[in-house]
């Protein structure tokens, strides 16, 4: 790299958006896992500290509900078969190797490493194809926007799908231009690792097919790489195809498309466009700079690829309709032609020379629209952090130190693993059905309330101790 004259500003200038970004997503690293999304953070977490307890063993991977919730069988072993768990691999040795942080900040900051680098893939793949201006303000959005504040540092494996989808696209588009084998080699494997994350990276194809029809028209079709670079999915299907022998491990997915019936009901635009979009992500005035950014005539270089990645992303929500309305982190994939789109209007809105819109006023609407909607997204996001029920945490800790490691707990929370997870014990999340789980190894009851099967189980099964707000009924020996 060269950093002389111009060049040593605008790696300056990203410098800082990284040490910005990696600022604001260390607010509240070292929060017990019981924040927003907690039960899906500590599904992932917990296959991480099987790793780390029982040795990496990538084609089993273990958390601690042995309920039939997810999959609508009994899960006897523990079995978690979604990603391949290749990030949970790495951050197991992270903390088998550095102790002095725990569990759940190493997961944070692996989270937060591979945001850091989805920004530099951001800039770099929007100064390819924009201006280096447009890049700087893509990448400190996509850095600033609270909505990527809070779920870039959450246990979550969007986000180094973020990553490597961003990686597949930069080194395919730097292919296309240099037609360099490594490149491809590069992009071909970024692409594999996404898909063995989440299949939704197949949507990024939509964009990059694009780009190839732009370089060489109907003639794409006699590129033997662009066929090989289909094989990226190959290893998505063999390890479905290995997780296939686990059914009781995979949870259910087709309600996922549209398991509601929601999908283009005035439902499904309210919460995706407005309470999403709208609200969350852009906090309404961020809507300014992205609707004009959105309308601009497409740069020369660019052609209308972000229109085409905008439109791969719309597609991805009407597909995957009921589970991005019922999930707010479903949006995490969509950020980035939303950021790009963003930095594009502003760039508009801060040109220098123009005669369409008064200088003073555009200067005026730039710096209000992009200040209201971070504010305003942060008005709803700073909340996403609280940790709504510590007293699950503090009874984690008592079960941790009264029971024995092998012990299988019941710990309800209406089906959310949040509540076992604290307790570092295999068990249920629900309660009902005592007999049943007695027989499959239950052997404690961790509760923080009590309710009529608590007072039920404390007539009928002894010992019980109560810590404070924490009771712990032992089902070893009950008459039920």
């Amino acid at each position: 790299m060269n950093f002389k004259g111009g060049n040593l500003k605008e790696y300056l200038a990203l410098a800082l958006i990284l040490v910005a970004a990696l600022m604001v997503r260390l607010h509240r690293i070292d929060a017990p896992l019981a924040d927003w999304h907690s039960w899906r953070q500590t599904d992932t977490a917990a296959v991480t500290r099987s790793f780390v307890e029982e040795g990496i063993d990538l084609l089993h991977p273990r958390y601690e509900d042995l309920s039939s919730i997810p999959s609508g069988m009994d899960n006897p072993q523990g079995w978690r078969f979604v990603e391949f768990p290749f990030v949970n691999a790495a951050t197991a040795v992270l903390v088998q190797n550095l102790p002095m942080l725990s569990l759940e900040v190493w997961s944070r900051l692996t989270s937060i490493v591979f945001s850091l680098a989805a920004i530099l893939a951001l800039y770099l793949l929007v100064k390819r194809l924009a201006t280096m201006r447009s890049a700087l303000l893509a990448s400190l959005l996509f850095a600033l926007l609270p909505y990527n504040i809070y779920y870039h540092r959450t246990v979550l494996p969007e986000v180094p799908l973020l990553f490597f989808t961003l990686a597949a696209f930069l080194f395919y588009l730097r292919w296309l231009d240099k037609n360099r084998a490594y490149d491809f080699v590069i992009s071909w494997a970024a692409f594999a690792a996404a898909m063995l994350i989440k299949p939704y990276t197949l949507f990024i194809a939509i964009p990059m097919l694009y780009l190839a029809h732009k370089k060489w028209g109907m003639r794409l079709l006699t590129r033997p790489a662009l066929y090989l670079l289909c094989t990226a999915i190959i290893p998505f299907l063999l390890w479905r195809l290995w997780a296939s022998r686990f059914p009781e491990g995979i949870p259910a997915y087709t309600w996922l498309f549209n398991g509601s019936g929601i999908r283009f009901r005035p439902a499904f635009f309210r919460w995706i466009f407005a309470e999403r979009l709208g609200k969350l992500i852009l906090g309404y005035w961020g809507l300014v700079p992205f609707a004009i950014g959105v309308i601009r005539r497409p740069l020369a270089k660019a052609g209308w690829v972000f229109h085409w990645w905008l439109f791969s992303m719309l597609v991805y929500l009407t597909i995957f309709a009921t589970g991005n309305v019922t999930h707010d982190y479903y949006q995490i994939f969509i950020i980035p032609p939303i950021a790009i789109f963003m930095a594009i209007g502003l760039e508009e809105l801060l040109k220098p020379m123009r005669r369409t819109f008064d200088r003073r006023l555009s200067l005026i609407m730039a710096v209000v629209s992009t200040g209201f909607g971070l504010g305003i997204s942060w008005f709803f996001i700073r909340d996403f952090f609280n940790i709504n029920h510590p007293e699950i945490v503090e009874a984690g800790k008592v079960a941790d130190q009264v029971l024995p490691h092998d012990a299988k707990v019941i710990a309800p929370y209406l089906g959310d693993t949040a509540f076992l997870y604290q307790t570092k014990r295999r068990g249920w999340p629900i309660g009902g059905d005592i007999e049943k789980k007695i027989s499959m190894g239950a052997t404690d009851y961790v509760t923080v309330m009590k309710d009529a099967e608590v007072e039920m189980l404390l007539s009928r099964c002894k010992p019980s101790i109560s810590i404070g707000g924490t009771t712990i009924v032992s089902l070893r020996h009950c008459s039920l």
